[in-house]
């Protein structure tokens, strides 16, 4: 691909760059606007990876070990079939009926690095952006599957379609907030530039990027031959467990999967990153953020609450478990709670005591309630401002060099925004009322779901933006409506995939398109690829999930199914435990005057005026750079992956993370703005391969 000479931009020698450094280490400060992007080889490359991620995603969710096949797999693969292509499709020129005079070909040229960017948000698209499929599949699951009750097809598909893309309505419109401001940089999209600069520029040394990519990827392979295969026990070890094989104290202390996980480590990639992604992509002062909340909760909270205070009975369950107990211990039998209208049976919830939750899965709830109250207040306090400007004007001032590239290009009309949300509410509309029945969900919920969703969609995408970080909307929504509505499991996840998934689906939307921004893509372009790959995506994710509940029996009921079945869906069971707590008891049995954990409500207090104090100490202390740099959403929610993160995957993230983005960006800096997104572009194919196996 050529790239424009900086020179030849017409713009201030002194504004050719970005305010952030990571950026300008990464990004080119150039464009060349004649590349042809709406080609064959595009849809062509584009459709088949969209459609065959999307089968591969909602397919090997359903077991044990859950295979997440992203878009780097697409960009590496696609790149070698889409130079093929333009070897060998005809280059002969045509017009088309409707079209007039303009003439079209096959093969406008050599496969360019825009279209391959396109195809990748296809691909992106296909593997839900990075979530492996449409998150409302999982409703479906838990409706057929173990509460084993009745949704239509239709009503699935509706139910599917529309909450993957009511988002987007906000997204384009909020926009101008997010994607124009340098400062708004989005660290994840920086891995993406890195490996298509990695696979199209050429380069005379032979350290290339590409050769440098294609090495590390070879060596990810082998090396996973030892912990994959030859010695499993390197995904995971445990020094303490195995000085004190028969101590139930210091397996708490010590195990990495079920503990505290002091003194365990790994040296499996893909434990370093399946929860909480690449390392190497989240900016040091996000990793200290999240270092410090996880340390305060789990080597200073967690172990007072338990050992020194045993709050709530905390030593008669587990000190890490995601499951639910009764009084004595045991694991809590739902199934028993549940009548035939699919609500609570109060006489026996009665009889059978109220659920307890380990100690740390209380105390992660607790932090969770801070840490999404504490996003408004963070970004209000410290984005307040830069947000009243842009509004008040958000075409005037200074801009980065790669928002005035884009200038060239024509802009997304604001009505697409508006019509996509129209038709999209209005469908979900239609299913709040007319198949009321099958969802629960009344319209007055979906409304207030979507008022969530939007109230929260800008700060969350500035926390996004700035430290690759994003707090969840899943326990406010569910909170939310469990104390309204509560009794009626299937409502209350309607709300939150409505709420939380638009929002999450806004976000994704914007992060793409951040990419399209630094690679100079039209916009319109982006807008309908997003959309059209989003479509297409929900409708396979509910046809192959359609048909393995329909086929497989007993699919997961683990219990029930042959020894060794890999048909035991973790995620699903995780997302019908949550139906259970929020639902079908309610937050009122749980956190309210009924249950036994009403102090933690009083978090939500904690979040709000959290970041007032860190703001009032910045302004009294100016000097001090590093107070800016606290950023209490992530703070508070360090803990928010876990489980079923373990602190085997946080200790190991945070240390490789380290390492990377202060070490080595510090005092290696050439090398890191040559190889470190690269090289983190090369352990997807590490996690693919365990997929894989499995």
């Amino acid at each position: 691909m050529e790239i424009d000479s900086e020179r030849g931009n017409g713009l201030d020698p002194g504004e050719e760059v970005s305010p952030i450094e990571q950026v300008r280490l990464t990004v080119p400060n150039g464009d060349d606007p004649t590349l042809p992007v709406w080609t064959f080889r595009m849809w062509f490359l584009g459709l088949l990876s969209c459609i065959l991620l999307s089968f591969l995603n909602t397919f090997f969710s359903y077991r044990t070990e859950p295979l997440t096949v992203t878009m780097i797999s697409v960009q590496v693969a696609t790149l070698p079939i889409g130079r093929f292509m333009a070897n060998v499709l005809p280059t002969t020129k045509f017009t088309v009926p409707g079209f007039g005079s303009r003439l079209f070909s096959l093969n406008p040229g050599p496969f360019n690095m825009k279209e391959h960017v396109l195809i990748s948000i296809f691909a992106n698209a296909g593997s839900a952006f990075g979530g492996g499929s449409a998150y409302a599949v999982e409703i479906v699951d838990i409706i057929k599957a173990i509460y084993k009750r009745n949704i239509s097809f239709t009503a699935s598909l509706l139910l599917v379609l529309t909450t993957q893309v009511l988002g987007y309505g906000w997204a384009g419109i909020l926009r101008k907030y997010v994607i124009e401001p340098a400062e708004m940089w989005w660290p994840s999209s920086l891995v993406q530039v890195s490996l298509f600069r990695a696979l199209h520029e050429k380069e005379s040394s032979k350290n290339s990027r590409a050769r440098f990519f294609l090495i590390a990827m070879g060596c990810s392979f082998c090396w996973y031959i030892f912990p994959g295969y030859l010695f499993p026990t390197l995904s995971n070890i445990s020094l303490l467990c195995l000085a004190y094989p028969n101590s139930v104290t210091a397996q708490q202390i010590g195990s990495g999967m079920r503990g505290l996980g002091i003194a365990s480590f790994t040296f499996d990639w893909s434990v370093v990153a399946s929860f909480l992604g690449s390392p190497l992509v989240t900016p040091f002062f996000a990793i200290l953020n999240v270092f410090l909340g996880y340390f305060v909760t789990l080597y200073i909270m967690i172990p007072i609450c338990y050992w020194g205070l045993n709050l709530y009975a905390a030593k008669t369950f587990p000190i890490f478990s995601s499951h639910m107990f009764d009084h004595k211990g045991q694991v809590y039998n739902v199934s028993a709670i549940v009548n035939d209208k699919f609500e609570i049976d109060l006489p026996t919830y009665d009889k059978l005591g109220r659920i307890n939750l380990s100690m740390f899965f209380a105390v992660t709830y607790g932090l969770n309630f801070a840490a999404i109250v504490a996003t408004l207040t963070h970004v209000a306090f410290f984005n307040g401002n830069e947000i009243y400007e842009r509004f008040k004007d958000s075409h005037k001032g200074k801009q980065d060099i790669h928002t005035r590239l884009m200038r060239k290009y024509e802009d997304i009309p604001n009505w697409w925004f508006y019509g996509i949300l129209a038709i999209t509410f209005g469908v979900s509309l239609l299913l709040c009322t007319v198949m009321i029945d099958q969802v629960q969900l009344p319209w007055w919920g979906l409304i207030l779901s979507a008022a969530l969703a939007l109230m929260f969609t800008l700060p969350i995408s500035i926390i996004t933006a700035t430290t690759n970080q994003t707090p969840g909307l899943n326990i406010i929504t569910e909170y939310i409506i469990g104390y309204i509505y509560p009794g009626r499991p299937i409502a209350n996840v309607c709300f939150k995939t409505y709420g939380y998934i638009s929002m999450h689906q806004a976000i994704s939307f914007l992060n793409d398109f951040k990419l399209g921004h630094y690679m100079k893509v039209p916009p319109r372009s982006m807008f309908i690829v997003q959309l059209v790959g989003t479509l297409i995506a929900g409708l396979v994710n509910i046809a192959v999930a359609w048909y393995l509940l329909t086929n497989i029996e007993n699919i997961c009921q683990d219990e029930l199914l042959p020894p060794n079945s890999q048909w035991t869906c973790p995620n699903d069971r995780v997302f019908y435990d949550a139906s259970v707590i929020w639902g079908l008891v309610g937050p009122k049995r749980f956190f309210g005057t009924l249950g036994n954990y009403n102090a933690l409500n009083w978090f939500f207090l904690g979040g709000a005026v959290g970041p007032f104090f860190v703001w009032i100490l910045h302004k009294a202390l100016p000097s001090q750079k590093w107070i800016k740099s606290v950023n209490l959403p992530i703070l508070l929610g360090a803990t928010a992956a876990m489980p079923p993160a373990t602190t085997l995957n946080f200790n190991s993230w945070m240390l490789v993370g380290t390492i990377f983005n202060l070490f080595v960006f510090r005092y290696r800096k050439a090398w890191w703005q040559r190889y470190n997104y690269v090289l983190s572009a090369s352990g997807e194919s590490r996690i693919f391969a365990k997929g894989v196996r499995n």
